[in-house]
C-alpha cells in the first residue's frame, strides 16, 4: 500500500451529525437503537401498501412480492409554517424533500451551535445522494393512465356515464396536479429545497449512485471544500421510497430475503430488506473547524472511487473492482488498511454481495497486514434498519463516525454463526456481534472505514480517524440512562441564577450535564454544591425547582433528597475509603460498561493496551474478547482471563479505571 504523502486527502471534519432512521426520530435516537441492537425491520405498514394487495410467497407470481418486511420511518410532526412552505402545497410535495428539511435544518443547528444567527450562509452548499425515482411521480403518472382505465371499462360494455364515474373514483385516489407539483415530485429539489428555506448559497445539487448515492454527494462535497467553493458542506443520503415499486423491483431481481431479514454475513444469510431513511453530516476543512472552534465529531481522511468494469450482468458486484476503490481510499489517506479496526461494511446481506464484498476487503487488507490475525471488526447496520438504498451510506457513516467519537465498537446483530464459505476466522476481520469498548494503544488514532456500492458497478469506500487534535470535541451522544448534573458557587446566592439559567435551557439533557460538569470541575471545591441525576431534560427541571425552593428557605442547610437531588454547603469533610476486588472476581468484559461511558476510565485501558504481556496480546483483547459463536470458544477466553498472568493486570486495570472516574 502506497503511503505517498503527496497523494494525501486533504483532512475534512465532520463537525455537525443529523439523522432519521426506523425506530428513532433523531441522531441520539439512532445511536443507542445502534448500540442496544434493536431490530427495527418489522411488517410493511398499510400506510405503504397492503400485503393483501401484492404479497406472495411464490417469487414467480406476477405482479407480486414475496416480501412483507421491512424497516420503516415513525410517523414525525412536520412544521409547514415554520418552513415557509403553504400547507395547502404539502400534498403535491414529496416526503422526501418535507423530512428532509427537518434533518437539513437539525445538521446545520448541531454544526453551529451558538452561532446559527451569525454563520455566513452563502458559503455552505447541499450535496445530497437521492435516486431519480421519488413517491410522488408515481402518484402524478397514474393519473395520466385515465385513458387506459376509460379504455378498458368501455371494452367492457361499461354504459358512459358509469365509466367516467369509475374513473373519477380512481383518479380520486390520487394527488391531483397543481402548481407545486412539478418541483414537489423533483428529487433534485430535495437539495433545492433545503438551500431555499435555510437560504443556502453554495452549491445545491443530488448525484444519484443508487445504492452508493450518499458517498458520491459525500465526494462531490468534500471536493467543494478542496477547491475552496464553500466553507461548510451538507451531505448525505435521502431515501423514503419502500412503496410497492421498490419492493416490485428488488422481488423480481431477486435481492429480497425470502425469510423475511437482513442477516450480513451470516450462515443464514439469504437476501436483503428494504429500509427507508434520511441521514446528513455537516463537513468543513478541518484547519478551519480548528479556527473557528467546532466541535469534531471525527476526520475524514481518504475517499476512494471506482467502477467495476465488465462484469456478468450490470448488477452483479465483482470483487476485483470494490479492491481497486479501497486501495484508492487507502493511497488518498496516507495510511494502510492494516490500521484500521473497524469496517462498516456495505452488507446486504445478499450471498453474490457478501462473498463479493468480504473477497474485495481481504485482499486488501490481508496485502497489508498479517492476514492470519483478527485485527478488524466487520459489521453492518443493515442488519437492524434494513437496505436504506440511496441512504445506505449515510446509515453507515453515522455509525462509523459515531463509533469514533464514542471509542465504541457497535454491534451487527442477527449473526449466530458466520457464513462458513467466508472462512472470517482466517482473515484479518471478525464478526462483532457484541457493544464493546474500542481500546487503543498509542501507536496510531482509532481509524474506521465504510462501503458502499450501486448497481451498475459504482464503489465508494471511506476511511476516517479519531480527532485527536487540539481543538474542541463533540459532545457524547446521550447513551446512558440518565446523567449527572453538577452546579457550584461561593454562595447560595450566588448558585441561584446558575440553577435558574438550566431551568430555561433548551439544550440537550446531555450537553448540559457535559457543561454543567467542565464548568464545576473548574472551580475546585466550591462552599455551595448542588448535584442532580436525571433521565430527562423534565426531570431535571423538576428536581431543579423543587431543591431550588429548599435552598431559597434554607441557603445553609445541606439535603440529600430520594431523588437523587443533593445539596452540600462549606467545606467536605468527609473521607472517602476505595475497597477493590481480588482475584476470583475477574469475569469477561470487566470494566466495559464505564469504558464505553467515561473517557477518565477508558483512557486507563489505552494506557494499559501499551503494557508489555503475553506476545503480540493486549491485555484488553482479554478482558474485552472478540465475540465467540460457539460455547468451546467462550470457555477458552473465560480460561485465559482466570489465569494469574492476565486476572491480575484486568484486575488492577478495572480498579485503577474506577478510581481515575470517581477522581
Amino acid at each position: 500500500m502506497s503511503n505517498d504523502r503527496s497523494s494525501r486527502h486533504p483532512a475534512i471534519a465532520v463537525v455537525g451529525v443529523s439523522a432519521l432512521f426506523p425506530g428513532s426520530q433523531d441522531a441520539t435516537g439512532f445511536w443507542n437503537d445502534i448500540l442496544a441492537g434493536r431490530d427495527l425491520i418489522g411488517d410493511v405498514p398499510a400506510s405503504h401498501w397492503r400485503i393483501d394487495d401484492y404479497y406472495d410467497p411464490d417469487p414467480s407470481a406476477p405482479d407480486k412480492t414475496y416480501a412483507r418486511r421491512g424497516g420503516f420511518l415513525s410517523p414525525i410532526d412536520f412544521d409547514a409554517l415554520g418552513f415557509g412552505i403553504p400547507p395547502a402545497t404539502l400534498s403535491a410535495t414529496d416526503t422526501s424533500q418535507l423530512l428532509a428539511l427537518i434533518v437539513a435544518q437539525a445538521v446545520l443547528e448541531d454544526a453551529a451551535r451558538d452561532q446559527i444567527a451569525s454563520i455566513d450562509r452563502s458559503r455552505i452548499s447541499v450535496i445530497l445522494g437521492v435516486t431519480s425515482a421519488q413517491e410522488l411521480l408515481f402518484s402524478m403518472v397514474s393519473r395520466l393512465q385515465r385513458p387506459v382505465w376509460v379504455k378498458a371499462l368501455r371494452e367492457s360494455g361499461l354504459p358512459e356515464d358509469e365509466v367516467q364515474r369509475a374513473c373519477d373514483r380512481i383518479a380520486g385516489h390520487y394527488v391531483p396536479w397543481q402548481e407545486a407539483s412539478f418541483p414537489g415530485l423533483l428529487g433534485n429539489v430535495v437539495a433545492g429545497r433545503i438551500a431555499n428555506r435555510l437560504n443556502l448559497g453554495g452549491t445545491n445539487c443530488v448525484t444519484d449512485a443508487a445504492c452508493a448515492s450518499t458517498f458520491s454527494a459525500l465526494s462531490m462535497a468534500v471536493n467543494e471544500l478542496v477547491l475552496g467553493h464553500s466553507d461548510m458542506a451538507i451531505a448525505g443520503g435521502v431515501d423514503t421510497l419502500n412503496d410497492i415499486f421498490m419492493y416490485m423491483c428488488f422481488s423480481k431481481t431477486p435481492a429480497l430475503s425470502p425469510s423475511g431479514d437482513c442477516r450480513p454475513f451470516s450462515d443464514q444469510a439469504d437476501g436483503t430488506m428494504l429500509g427507508e431513511g434520511l441521514g446528513m453530516v455537516a463537513l468543513k476543512r478541518l484547519d478551519d473547524a480548528e479556527r473557528d472552534g467546532d466541535r469534531i465529531y471525527a476526520v475524514l481522511r481518504g475517499i476512494g472511487s471506482g467502477s467495476d468494469g465488465r462484469a456478468k450482468s450490470v448488477y452483479a458486484p465483482v470483487a476485483a473492482g470494490q479492491a481497486r476503490t479501497l486501495a484508492r481510499a487507502y493511497a488518498a489517506a496516507g495510511y494502510g488498511p492494516e490500521t484500521v479496526e473497524m469496517v462498516e461494511a456495505h452488507g446486504t446481506g445478499t450471498k453474490a454481495g457478501d462473498a463479493a464484498e468480504f473477497d474485495g476487503l481481504r485482499q486488501v487488507f490481508a496485502a497489508n497486514g498479517d492476514g492470519a490475525r483478527q485485527w478488524c471488526a466487520l459489521g453492518s447496520v443493515k442488519s437492524q434498519i434494513g437496505h436504506t438504498k440511496a441512504a445506505a451510506g449515510a446509515a453507515g457513516l453515522f455509525k462509523t463516525v459515531m463509533a469514533l467519537h464514542h471509542k465504541v465498537l457497535p454491534p451487527t446483530i442477527k449473526v449466530a454463526a458466520p457464513n462458513p464459505n467466508l472462512a472470517i476466522a482466517d482473515s484479518p476481520f471478525y464478526l462483532n456481534t457484541e457493544t464493546r469498548p474500542w481500546i487503543r494503544a498509542s501507536d496510531h488514532p482509532r481509524r474506521a472505514a465504510v462501503s458502499a456500492f450501486g448497481f451498475g458497478g459504482s464503489n465508494f469506500h471511506v476511511t476516517l480517524e479519531e480527532y485527536l487534535g487540539p481543538g474542541a470535541k463533540a459532545e457524547r451522544l446521550a447513551t446512558q440512562s440518565c446523567d449527572l448534573v453538577l452546579l457550584g458557587a461561593a454562595t447560595a446566592a450566588e448558585l441561584l441564577p446558575l440553577m435558574d439559567a438550566m431551568l430555561a435551557s433548551t439544550a440537550p439533557l446531555a450537553c448540559i450535564a457535559h457543561d454543567s460538569r467542565i464548568a464545576f470541575d473548574a472551580l475546585r471545591h466550591p462552599a455551595h454544591r448542588f448535584a442532580v441525576v436525571a433521565a430527562t431534560r423534565a426531570l431535571l427541571q423538576q428536581r431543579l425547582l423543587a431543591a431550588r425552593a429548599r435552598i431559597v428557605a434554607q441557603p445553609d442547610q445541606r439535603f440529600d433528597l430520594a431523588d437523587g437531588s443533593s445539596y452540600g454547603v462549606g467545606a467536605a469533610v468527609e473521607k472517602v475509603a476505595f475497597l477493590f476486588p481480588g482475584q476470583g472476581s475477574q469475569y469477561l468484559g470487566m470494566g466495559a460498561a464505564i469504558a464505553m461511558q467515561f473517557e477518565a476510565a477508558r483512557r486507563v485501558f489505552d494506557a494499559a493496551a501499551d503494557l508489555p504481556m503475553d506476545g503480540d496480546v493486549r491485555l484488553h483483547e482479554v478482558m474485552f474478547p472478540r465475540p465467540a459463536f460457539d460455547d468451546a470458544t467462550r470457555q477458552r477466553q473465560q480460561d485465559t482471563l482466570t489465569r494469574t498472568e492476565w486476572a491480575q493486570p484486568a484486575l488492577g486495570a478495572h480498579a485503577a479505571a474506577l478510581l481515575a472516574q470517581l477522581r
